[in-house]
């Protein structure tokens, strides 16, 4: 690395203490070739993800809003390559590269001769208030494990977590910085992660031996990893939660389902095992007698899958949550959103928005006016299966050419629910969920294209079923429309003349929004009827009693 760079970023940090967006973009960006710094000044760069130097090639800035923008018509020499290569010093066995006490990376790609032929130099950015949403969690001293797809905010969280713990909490926190994305590069670590302690790890197969290292050394109370990846990193990590040390950390895997189905990983949620059942017990779970179940206690107490930036799902008992999958069981995870305008945190049920208490006249009418000024709806009839396979269910989608209906994997979202007989006993959880959510469920006796296809058609004729029909005949904006619109009337007759009412038969798709637009009058309403004639019906709140009557129940 020049002494020219060297003392450059020597008074970048002398001016600022705790480094801005501005000063670390500024100190990577002056990395790269000149003309490039040139052709950047030209843009808003907050928004830049990475510049991307190829030999050979045009150099290309990437945005956040998916934008690629060609920023010479020259392309890249290798003498600029090398230039580039000699600011930085040198690159690590992962051909990773960074920017001392910053958190930006720069990553080689190599010819079959070893030589660097192209750059990915990745701006990193301190991004607070990412764990609000998990706060409590946080801080509660149990283990968390983070799952997602690559690029969602992993080890963003995973830095800020730091921070707050050492910072907030006053614990001990030891952050292992595999390829030093969690802390920066440089012995110094990054201000985001607060007052940390950093163990940084020289080759990546040694990532297993520097986490039981900075247990037996540093006596932390909480140790954060990114990137737990493989068997004998799931073997260390449980032998840390085994030690009475809070574990935080990520792993490969965009879901808690993928996990259990990795083998390399599955022991971090408590492994998996064949067992074989006794007749009874076979019977009793309505199974085979051979099934998976978890081996043992989970490394980690919760699991929380991110969705995106602003949504995670929460599973806050890994073990129940397992068991629940290994079975077959639909589970729901707790869901959180983080309002990025208002800045307040949402906890939704089961993936379904959270309804007010109450709404107030002003507050229906625009709803209800920004509705019938939308655009139309092109709604498609879901179905969710449940020990359906969904190869033979596209199959037959396709062979039918029922383009408009599709699988959902929200049982909330769902017009109808298509299930294997054996799966759906009287009482399982499946039937009492179609039960609440009052959503139509139609049975395949075999796990075979044509019982499945008899269901899809008993569904598509029911009141679900006059689906397709219903479609032709009037458009889903203008039925819901109606049917809100008959709803706020209904209310307006029960909350002045303080008597039932029961609307028009509609489908059970409409009726759940009858339903929550009823609940946001503080009124009570339930279905009534057989298909295809189910109906809603609004009753007046139970009245409170006068205190004569208490008077006279009390003599």
């Amino acid at each position: 690395m020049s002494a020219e760079f060297v003392q450059r970023m020597s008074e970048t940090f002398h001016v600022y203490q705790t480094p801005s967006v501005e000063s670390d973009l500024q100190l990577l960006i002056e990395v790269i070739p000149e003309r490039i710094q040139k052709a950047l000044r030209g843009f808003d760069l907050h928004h830049l993800i990475e510049v991307v130097l190829d030999y050979g090639r045009m150099p290309e800035a990437r945005f956040s809003n998916g934008q690629i923008i060609e920023l010479s018509q020259e392309p890249i020499t290798l003498d600029e390559i090398n230039m580039v290569v000699k600011r930085l010093g040198f690159f690590t066995t992962d051909n990773r590269a960074g920017i001392p006490r910053t958190l930006h990376r720069i990553s080689a790609i190599r010819n079959r001769q070893g030589e660097i032929i192209g750059l990915t130099c990745r701006v990193g950015k301190v991004v607070t208030g990412t764990i609000e949403v998990i706060q409590d969690l946080v801080e509660s001293g149990k283990g968390i494990l983070l799952l997602g797809r690559p690029g969602v905010g992993k080890t963003t969280k995973l830095r800020e977590i730091a921070r707050v713990l050492a910072d907030k909490a006053k614990k001990r926190v030891i952050v292992v910085d595999t390829s030093n994305e969690i802390a920066g590069d440089g012995d110094i670590p990054h201000p985001a992660v607060g007052r940390a302690r950093r163990m940084q790890v020289s080759a990546h197969d040694r990532q297993k031996e520097v986490m039981i290292e900075a247990v037996q050394n540093h006596t932390p109370e909480v140790i954060i990893v990114d990137e737990i990846g493989t068997e004998e990193e799931a073997l260390a990590a449980r032998t840390i939660a085994e030690r009475g040390v809070v574990l935080i950390a990520t792993a490969h895997g965009n879901s808690l389902e993928n996990l259990i189905k990795n083998p390399t990983l599955s022991d971090l949620v408590g492994g998996i095992e064949v067992v074989t059942l006794g007749d009874e017990e076979a019977k009793r779970r309505a199974t085979q007698k051979t099934v998976l179940e978890r081996a043992k206690k989970p490394t980690f107490d919760i699991a929380i899958e991110i969705r995106d930036q602003n949504t995670l799902a929460i599973y806050p008992d890994v073990a129940e949550a397992v068991d629940h999958i290994l079975r077959g069981w639909t589970i729901f995870p707790e869901v959180r959103k983080l309002d990025s305008a208002t800045g307040t945190v949402k906890i939704l049920q089961s993936d379904v928005e959270p309804i007010p208490l109450s709404i107030t006249e002003e507050e229906f009418q625009a709803e209800f006016t920004s509705q019938k000024h939308a655009e139309p709806a092109q709604h498609q009839f879901k179905v969710y299966i449940y020990g359906i396979s969904k190869m033979f269910i596209d199959r037959i989608l396709e062979r039918l050419e029922l383009k408009d209906v599709g699988i959902t994997r929200q049982v909330t979202d769902a017009d109808a629910i298509i299930a294997l007989r054996s799966s759906c006993r009287p009482g399982s959880k499946m039937m009492r969920i179609a039960e609440d959510y009052e959503i139509p469920i139609f049975f395949a006796k075999t796990n075979t294209m044509p019982q499945i296809q008899r269901a899809i058609r008993e569904a598509l004729n029911s009141d679900a079923g006059t689906f397709l029909e219903q479609m032709a005949e009037m458009p889903i904006q203008d039925e819901t429309e109606l049917a809100l619109q008959e709803a706020r009337e209904a209310i307006e007759v029960v909350i002045n003349q303080d008597q039932s009412i029961e609307l028009a038969p509609r489908r059970s798709y409409i009726r759940r929004l009858q339903h929550e637009l009823v609940e946001k009058h503080r009124l009570l309403s339930f279905s009534v009827g057989d298909e295809p004639n189910r109906r809603l019906k609004v009753v007046p709140p139970p009245k409170k009693p006068s205190s004569s009557d208490q008077q006279s129940n009390e003599a």
